[in-house]
């Protein structure tokens, strides 16, 4: 069957913004489920509800950084054997990539729902918000399930070269958990739990949307019973390129768990507005991720079909069009962060103790507009102990460390606190950068064999 979707073929700008700016449209819709909750939570319930949520978010997001190593793991593997068009891989690939996530979520169910308290207690959370964020956790670990199936679907799809359905399908899911949340939150009155529901309700009505739709269609891979098997091979493969990234991603993600502790002690007003600021995070990095993610699966092709000028053509592009999409949130931030405070919250108490975070973290949108995309390069290259080991030093060695001395030494400055991230990235965008030149030196002079 010949695939239509194939990233080795055509210029490379255009395939880079055809394949990428659904990713990045996927990732902004994606984006929209936290904040929609803390939007709604803000709107609708008081100061304690706003950093239960925004404590939660962050403890639900170790689960998509425990799976998004592999995810991505899943779409390298797709996109190589995809690029070097031998069918019958892909869908080994396919199948073992959906079984072994199909395994991982009934763990991670379990190990989750027996340490949320632990987790809650370790991230010094708010005694007045500790019940709505346990509340919160639990209904969301209950939906890991959908939560993997979604991601494991999309993943697949994107490393097969297709990143319109899996925007389709999380758009689907954005309207439903959007009117769930005001449905569950303005008139049930549910709270924080109604928020959590919302969008565990929508992801499995997104993932089973998915299976039924690519069932009926063309697709490659059949959701068959039969067709969900465990290739030992191909599983080393994923595992060697997945646990990696899962490993880097739940390190930084630790990183700004930390971050969330400390803040968390400085008061509900100053977690809260710190929460917000992690959406805008989010958001103002989403045009680097979207990227990242892109280059790894063009990268991954085009390495498979032997065309790595193509892979770093589509990295520099890659790297131009993040910066400038990343630099107009820095712009808002530098001009007018009360405005972007007040979106989320009109609290007077939150938007003053935000300002001045939100005028120094802003600098890492800049910063992460190179680093990510850089990270992408190299995953799609299955260059992940390289990316693991650099994410682990920015975020054990220098960035926790100088959360820990800030708040020891002056703990009411937010600002200074802020300025940790833009600094670390900086410093981590400069090595990056160097290591990759050098692979691209080497695979030059190689002629591009992996």
């Amino acid at each position: 069957m010949k695939n239509e979707n194939l990233l080795t073929e055509g210029n490379v700008f255009k395939v880079l913004l055809k394949f990428s700016v659904p990713f990045l449209i996927a990732n902004i819709i994606q984006a929209l489920y936290g904040a929609v909750d803390l939007m709604v939570i803000g709107w609708f319930c008081p100061a304690e509800s706003v950093a239960a949520v925004s404590t939660g978010t962050q403890v639900t997001q170790i689960i998509t950084s425990m799976v998004s190593g592999l995810t991505l793991g899943g779409t390298i593997l797709v996109g190589k054997y995809t690029g070097m068009q031998k069918e019958e891989e892909t869908k080994r690939a396919i199948g073992t990539t959906l079984t072994l996530f199909a395994v991982i979520a009934i763990g991670l169910t379990f190990l989750m729902l027996a340490c949320a308290d632990w987790i809650l207690a370790a991230l010094q959370t708010p005694k007045e918000s500790v019940a709505y964020a346990k509340q919160y956790v639990t209904i969301c670990f209950g939906g890991i399930f959908f939560i993997c199936g979604y991601n494991a679907i999309s993943a697949i799809l994107r490393g097969y070269g297709d990143s319109k359905r899996p925007m389709y399908f999380v758009a689907l899911s954005c309207v439903v958990n959007i009117v769930l949340d005001v449905i569950f939150v303005k008139y049930l009155e549910m709270d924080v739990a109604g928020v959590a529901l919302a969008t565990i309700v929508s992801q499995a009505i997104s993932m089973i949307c998915a299976v039924i739709y690519l069932n009926r269609k063309d697709f490659i891979f059949k959701f068959r019973l039969r067709n969900f098997r465990i290739d030992k091979g191909l599983a080393k493969e994923l595992a060697g390129v997945g646990i990696p990234i899962s490993l880097q991603e739940c390190m930084v993600r630790l990183s700004f768990l930390y971050l969330t502790s400390v803040t968390n002690r400085l008061g509900v007003h100053a977690a809260a507005a710190v929460g917000i600021a992690s959406k805008y995070d989010v958001f103002a990095m989403l045009p680097a991720t979207s990227i990242a993610s892109a280059l790894a699966a063009i990268t991954a092709q085009n390495y498979g079909a032997g065309k790595p000028k193509r892979a770093w053509q589509s990295t520099a592009a890659g790297v131009g069009f993040a910066f400038l999409v990343s630099a107009l949130f820095w712009g808002w931030a530098q001009l007018s962060p009360e405005t972007m405070i007040g979106i989320f919250n009109r609290d007077s108490q939150v938007i003053a103790a935000g300002i001045p975070f939100f005028t120094s973290c802003s600098f890492d949108y800049l910063a992460v507009a190179f680093v990510f995309p850089l990270n992408g390069y190299l995953n799609g290259r299955s260059k992940t102990v390289f990316t693991m080991i650099s994410c682990c030093f920015g975020a054990l060695a220098l960035r926790m460390p100088l959360i820990g001395l800030a708040y020891t030494y002056c703990p009411d400055n937010l600002f200074i606190i802020g300025c940790i991230a833009p600094a670390v990235s900086g410093v981590m965008a400069a090595y990056t950068l160097v290591y990759v030149i050098r692979d691209i030196q080497k695979a030059s002079r190689t002629k591009g064999k992996i």
